[in-house]
């Protein structure tokens, strides 16, 4: 349902209609006051989903079967009782991060299952495990598989205290073949449903960690990984030091370079041109800000060889508008975007990012942006 949209936010989840006359009408939010950090629209039974993250009250995950009039409390993600270790363990390395606890932090994505998968949902959390669900969310098991990795001691927090799973991508081909990011710990894929993982970051490059391992695929930080629909096989990730390309299934990565910067968070791509993906370019590292203060939008249409830079719409320099990394969305048909930033700003572009429209300049600092 591309006439619809998603906008989980710090203060509650908003969704906007698209009516006949093709303006854009807000209802009145749904959890109000309280941060949604991620929002689902089922696109095989058309249910919502919101996960909230409360602070000291601790994560909670909501369903709706009627289009959002009412809610019911689903289970959230529970990992099992840590092991107890024969002896205390030594402490950490100074050049290894300290061990993720084995609690809840953060629902950071939320996929439905294939079509051929009904019931199925995948959660990525704070701190690095992935969870599934074969009911709706009536129950979640943590995927031990990846959980138990010798690997995930080595992954470490980018912006956030601890690694966490932001973005997971499931094959419309094989709904078996999943593909996801971690921040910091690469990229993973799996073939079989989950039951045995591989680590592919060949080709990414991490400037900030040491000579020796600046091309070590478990010390990567993807920002966001997105994936072309109709051809599953070419994947994108706005990464920390840049942006990077594979079109075979994430075995191989090819780093490309945008002006005015190859840094940011989000990354939306065409779900049939596998050559076309939209970025929202930032200053690097500590001063995360529009550079120059001018707010734009970057798309290339030929596999990253180049890059247009869009601002019809966008407010003029100065702007020190943030997209966080879901923070970018595109729809079902590819031409229809919506953009939101830290300062609550939404804007809306019909025509492939080329022009923009403001909807609203007053909405809580937006997480995640979704049509459905």
């Amino acid at each position: 349902m591309n006439d619809r949209l998603l906008i989980a936010t710090r203060k509650g989840l908003f969704i906007l209609l698209r009516n006949g006359a093709g303006l854009w009408q807000q209802a009145p939010p749904h959890f109000a006051g309280e941060p949604v950090s991620v929002a689902l629209a089922d696109p095989r039974d058309g249910t919502l989903y919101a996960a909230l993250n409360l602070g000291h009250f601790g994560a909670k995950l909501w369903r709706s079967r009627d289009g959002g009039a009412h809610w019911e409390a689903c289970a959230v993600p529970v990992y099992p009782p840590q092991p107890e270790a024969a002896e205390p363990p030594p402490p950490p390395a100074p050049d290894q991060p300290p061990p993720a606890p084995w609690s809840l932090q953060q629902i950071w994505a939320l996929e439905a299952g294939g079509g051929d998968r009904p019931g199925v949902l995948w959660a990525g959390t704070i701190p690095g495990g992935l969870f599934r669900s074969s009911d709706g969310g009536e129950n979640w098991t943590l995927v031990r598989s990846l959980w138990d990795r010798p690997e995930r001691t080595q992954w470490f927090g980018g912006g956030y205290d601890h690694p966490g799973i932001h973005s997971i991508c499931i094959d419309p081909r094989d709904s078996r073949h999943l593909t996801l990011a971690v921040s910091c710990g690469g990229v993973w894929q799996s073939a079989d449903d989950g039951d045995t993982w591989t680590c592919s970051a060949a080709g990414m490059v991490a400037d900030y960690m040491p000579p020796e391992r600046r091309e070590d695929p478990v010390a990567q930080d993807p920002h966001r990984l997105a994936q072309c629909a109709a051809q599953p096989e070419v994947l994108w990730v706005q990464h920390h030091n840049g942006i990077f390309r594979s079109t075979d299934s994430g075995l191989h990565w090819q780093r490309l370079h945008a002006q005015p910067s190859s840094f940011g968070f989000a990354v939306a791509a065409h779900p049939s041109d596998p050559d076309t993906a939209w970025f929202v370019p930032a200053v690097k590292d500590e001063c995360r800000i529009p550079v120059d203060g001018r707010l734009v939008v970057t798309r290339t249409r030929d596999g990253g060889a180049s890059f247009e830079a869009f601002d019809h719409g966008l407010p003029r320099a100065p702007a020190y508008d943030l997209v966080y990394r879901h923070g970018l969305a595109v729809d079902a048909g590819g031409s229809r975007l919506a953009m939101g930033s830290t300062t609550g700003s939404l804007w809306l572009s019909e025509n492939g990012g080329e022009h923009w429209q403001c909807l609203t300049t007053h909405l809580p600092p937006i997480h995640a942006l979704r049509f459905g």
